[in-house]
């Protein structure tokens, strides 16, 4: 399930708010008491979050979808489906056993046989699920409610790797992995009205009388999935000033990342309250295309980390609102147990303008054109985009800088390969969902926009092979100090962004890499 924030596709921060843009859909009126009416951050479009890359997608599998194992407030595997596991004493056989009371929505059973079936599909195309299937000797059902994993070499990750896994029906899930799921039958808490939904509009989702909850205190993503609610209504609004107004108005409940700059005007409301769920927030930086020159040159990029000056990124995103962004980290989220020191000063430490000139010039830079993408319609990486901009100019870049809608970009991004010589770009900022930058495995950008580094794939392939978590960190160390020997990317950031609701309205609203429903009252 690794997703994108909306800096680059797999996860779309929120679609820009023009005072032009449309007005939101109409509120349903006379909703019952324990009816919850949502403002999502994005349209829901696809039904399958194996073939989606928007975050949006996550929210739903979370809701209508269960997982063998979910993670924790540490971001750690718990147990979810499965009641318990043995590994064998060569670490090289999995035994699973699934817990009593596992349903899906159509009113069958969850057997092993569906989780193997699923495990197949998810194994094509997720980066850790790839790794399971890499080492897989062989997969078997041992009854309706265990299943086995024997493989080649060990795998300590098992259980963290099936914390991606959607669990779907055998018959659904042998749907083939390149191509969408289209049906929405899962075995998790909620289950999607199909009928009530408008692409663009609305999602609607009702309580599963038939889930079981664990019974472990909720935590994240993990834990007793209690549900409060009978209905939760996904009320789509691409306008954020009509969703803030609805709010105000108590046309709505609960709405999932306003615009920061919306935030002041929140915190101002009565009866509404502004926290931060998603404490993971977005990870900013600038990235490369280290296909073509000059930025296939890790020395020039290399140049770029001691002009860097994190806060003042920040400074243009959320004013200095330190509540709502960090610094002071490198290439790896600062909540990750991975998250080290190695080479870090030379980052973090005083902006150096004068070492980037100098480094910039001993590259051998000639002085060709950089082609800056700049999206306007995504505030953020707009506002980190312009920073960068000014960064690059002031240590002698000769840069193009070229504004565009972000699908514009996006199409241009994706044919950095055989399009380059006709219409190249060297560089723009974007960010990433905070959680898939946590760990080796997720963090994509860490390898390259579509020309990854082989030096890095190993070390991710040793991370995959250490035996326990303090190998794995030093492993980490070493990924680091590569990322600031020949640059991926360079860090400018976190932003955290808040949501806002109806303080006497809702409660119980859980912090989690993203917003789960479980746990959540409505009162009338």
């Amino acid at each position: 399930m690794a997703r994108i924030s909306g800096s680059i596709g797999r996860r779309p921060l929120l679609g820009a708010a023009a005072a032009s843009a449309p007005a939101g859909p109409a509120v349903s009126q006379g909703a019952a008491a324990n009816t919850l009416r949502f403002v999502p951050h994005a349209n829901l479009s696809s039904l399958d979050p194996l073939w989606s890359s928007a975050l949006i997608s996550t929210n739903y599998a979370l809701m209508v979808h269960d997982f063998l194992y979910g993670l924790g407030a540490d971001l750690l595997p718990r147990p979810q489906m499965v009641e318990e596991h043995e590994l064998s004493a060569n670490g090289l056989t999995w035994t699973f056993r699934l817990r009593e009371g596992l349903w899906f929505h159509d009113g069958e059973p969850v057997r092993a046989a569906d989780c193997l079936a699923s495990i197949r599909r998810w194994s094509q195309r997720d980066v850790f699920g790839k790794r399971v299937a890499s080492q897989t000797a062989d997969m078997r059902v041992l009854d309706d409610r265990r299943f086995e994993i024997r493989l080649t070499k060990p795998f300590p990750l098992m259980p963290f790797a099936l914390t991606q896994a959607v669990i779907l029906p055998e018959r659904v899930a042998r749907t083939d992995a390149f191509t969408q799921v289209t049906e929405s039958i899962g075995s998790g808490p909620f289950r999607f009205v199909r009928d009530e939904w408008v692409a663009g509009s609305r999602a609607v989702f009702r309580k599963f009388e038939r889930y079981v909850p664990r019974h472990e205190p909720p935590e994240a993503w993990a834990g007793g999935k209690v549900v409060h609610l009978e209905r939760v209504e996904w009320q789509v609004m691409p306008d954020a000033a009509t969703a803030v107004a609805a709010l105000q108005q108590g046309e709505v409940d609960w709405m999932e990342r306003p615009l920061l700059d919306l935030v002041p005007r929140l915190r101002r409301m009565r009866d509404v309250t502004v926290e931060v769920v998603e404490r993971l927030g977005f990870y900013g930086f600038i990235t490369f295309n280290t296909r073509v020159p000059p930025f296939d040159n890790p020395a020039l990029r290399r140049a770029l980390v001691p002009a860097v000056d994190q806060q003042e990124f920040m400074q243009a995103l959320a004013g200095g609102d330190t509540e709502l962004t960090k610094t002071g980290f490198g290439w790896f989220h600062p909540e990750s147990p991975y998250a080290n020191d190695e080479g870090l000063a030379t980052l973090i430490g005083q902006r150096n303008l004068e070492l980037a000139r100098k480094l910039v010039r001993e590259s051998g830079y000639d002085g060709r054109p950089v082609v800056q993408m700049l999206p306007t319609d995504l505030p953020a990486p707009n506002a980190i985009g312009l920073v960068a901009n000014a960064l690059l100019r002031g240590i002698g870049l000769n840069v193009d800088l070229q504004a565009m809608d972000w699908g514009t970009m996006v199409g241009r991004w994706r044919a950095s390969g055989e399009g380059a010589d006709r219409n190249p770009w060297h560089c723009f900022a974007l960010s990433w969902s905070g959680l898939w930058t946590t760990n080796p495995g997720m963090h994509t950008p860490l390898y390259g926009n579509d020309h990854p580094n082989p030096r890095m794939e190993a070390l991710r392939g040793a991370w995959f092979d250490a035996p326990d978590l303090d190998a794995q960190k030093q492993v980490a160390r070493r990924m680091q100090a590569l990322a600031l020997e020949e640059p991926p990317f360079i860090p400018v950031g976190l932003w955290i962004i808040p949501h806002a609701w109806r303080a006497s309205r809702v409660s119980g609203i859980l912090r989690a890499p993203s917003t789960v429903f479980w746990n959540v009252r409505k009162t009338a």
